[in-house]
């Protein structure tokens, strides 16, 4: 570790102390304080800089800096308003890879994040800095105003690194344990954080795994029934994520034919085949910098599921009609409504792509698992669609709402737009009412016996649905209001098919 370092010994000696120092600061401002302090001291650094992602892991901020031996904050008028925007930092931080730079005086580089005062900045060091348990939590940043060798520093300052968040992590659980006044609990994340609609218990599950994987490199598998959304997910981990200014490219696998999927994803050379008259880049390297969503992956062939797992695994391509391979960096997001695990036993799709691409597998749930997102959604697609049409917008009826919170919308969030946007068009005056829904019939008769037993099941789902929903999912206050038993409660939702609420005491 010390080998480039040119007095192991004595740098050793002061890293002790540097340990020592920190063991004794007093709270977490005089820990981050002491901590860049001391790096400059070890490195020699006119500048040293710690960055933390902040407790949603969306934003990377400036906890502590030393400028010219001087640990006070500058102004906040000087500072960037957005650290996420800057390359070198979020490569490093989303690679977790040391980033050394020799010569920042070329011009290559955007460095808005260092101070201008003093004159230019040559050499630049930043070290991923890991938790105790291998999650990346931040960056620290040395730089120079001189040509020095500083990546002989990068494995000591990253163990130095996993000391301070593991002393700060303490002290913060001390703070927490010395209070005496009894704390609220840790809101749950709202779908509304990354742009997606709804508030319930499914969703804000959802976001929770999309805030776990935001800022790491790893390949997401979305799984769900058709017109859950998908692509507005997948949008979702691009525009919040650090890759959001880069591109964003979608390709169907079941749009495309083998042989056009294949030069459409990977490009091809002049003369490849009759008809290449020119090169022409594929989307890997169109995407480069940013994200690939391969939507219905299942149904790719199989011969490109062996090129895939590939480019998965050595980040690399070969155009068609190339022999030399091409590097990419980019952020692969996989979508199926398909059965992988089966497709995977019958033979349709590979087994080892399958477990490549389930690194990180995101179920998003069917509308009737949502309750109480389908008003909202509702409302937001009739905006929408209002403002779309330059119209007025429209007041929601409480019997169409009613109506729509007792359809099962087997098309899910998708078919719930276009009955939103058809009624939007049928509708003549300043309110939604039933007949503007035109819901579709699972078993349409013209006798009206069952006619009117189908309505009468509607509107009691749709009673019972709204009673749960008032009472957060318990089944014993919904059964007092409607004046029946608990049992008779039971029974009712397993006939009509009503999935329980989870009761709102478990979602806190």
């Amino acid at each position: 570790m010390f080998t480039q370092i040119a007095q192991p010994l004595a740098y050793a000696e002061s890293l002790l102390g540097m340990y020592c120092e920190l063991a004794r600061s007093r709270d977490e401002a005089s820990l981050l304080a002491d901590f860049v302090a001391a790096v400059a001291r070890l490195s020699g650094c006119q500048l040293t800089q710690l960055y933390l992602l902040d407790a949603t892991h969306t934003r990377l901020e400036l906890c502590a800096e030393c400028l010219s031996d001087a640990t006070r904050p500058r102004p906040v008028a000087e500072l960037p308003a957005d650290y996420n925007g800057e390359q070198l930092l979020q490569f490093s931080l989303c690679q977790d890879r040391v980033l050394f730079l020799a010569d920042l005086g070329c011009g290559l580089y955007q460095t808005d994040f260092l101070p201008e005062a003093g004159g230019a900045w040559r050499s630049l060091l930043c070290v991923p800095l890991a938790n105790p348990q291998g999650a990346v939590q931040g960056l620290l940043l040395c730089a120079s105003r001189e040509p020095a060798r500083l990546q002989g520093f990068a494995g000591s300052l990253r163990l130095s690194g996993s000391f301070l968040l593991a002393q700060r992590s303490l002290r913060q659980h001390w703070r927490r344990a010395a209070t005496t006044l009894p704390t609220e609990p840790e809101a749950p994340r709202r779908a509304g954080d990354y742009g997606l609609i709804g508030s319930s218990l499914a969703m804000r599950q959802t976001c929770q795994l999309i805030s776990k994987v935001l800022h790491s490199p790893y390949t997401v598998l979305l799984q769900g029934e058709t017109g859950t959304g998908k692509e507005v997910v997948a949008r979702a981990i691009h525009d919040y994520g650090p890759r959001r200014l880069q591109p964003f490219i979608v390709q169907n696998c079941a749009a495309l034919p083998e042989h056009l999927l294949e030069s459409e994803l990977f490009g091809y050379r002049k003369g490849a085949f009759t008809g290449a008259d020119s090169d022409r880049i594929g989307l890997f390297e169109a995407a480069q910098g940013g994200t690939l969503l391969l939507d219905e992956i299942g149904d790719m062939p199989l011969v490109l599921q062996a090129k895939l797992l590939r480019v998965l695994q050595e980040s690399e391509i070969r155009p068609l009609g190339s022999n030399e391979p091409r590097q990419i960096d980019v952020r692969i997001i996989a979508a199926t409504h398909r059965d992988l695990p089966t497709l995977v036993s019958s033979g349709e799709f590979r087994e080892d792509l399958y477990y490549r691409l389930g690194q990180f597998p995101i179920e998003l749930p069917p509308l009737r698992q949502r309750a109480g997102d389908v008003a909202q959604l509702a409302r937001y697609f009739c905006d929408k669609t209002c403002a779309f049409l330059q119209r007025e917008a429209l007041q929601w009826s409480d019997s169409a709402l009613q109506l729509l919170g007792g359809y099962a919308f087997p098309g899910n969030v998708r078919e719930l737009k276009g009955l939103v946007e058809r009624a939007v068009l049928l509708c003549e005056g300043r309110e939604l009412l039933p007949e503007h829904l035109l819901l579709q019939r699972s078993a349409p008769d013209d006798s009206p016996t069952l006619n009117l037993r189908l309505r009468m099941e509607q509107i009691e789902r749709g009673l019972l649905l709204e009673c749960l929903h008032k009472h957060g999912g318990n089944r014993t206050h919904a059964a007092r209001e409607l004046g029946m038993s608990r049992r008779a409660l039971h029974y009712r939702l397993a006939r009509l098919q009503i999935q329980p609420l989870e009761p709102e005491a478990s979602c806190s």
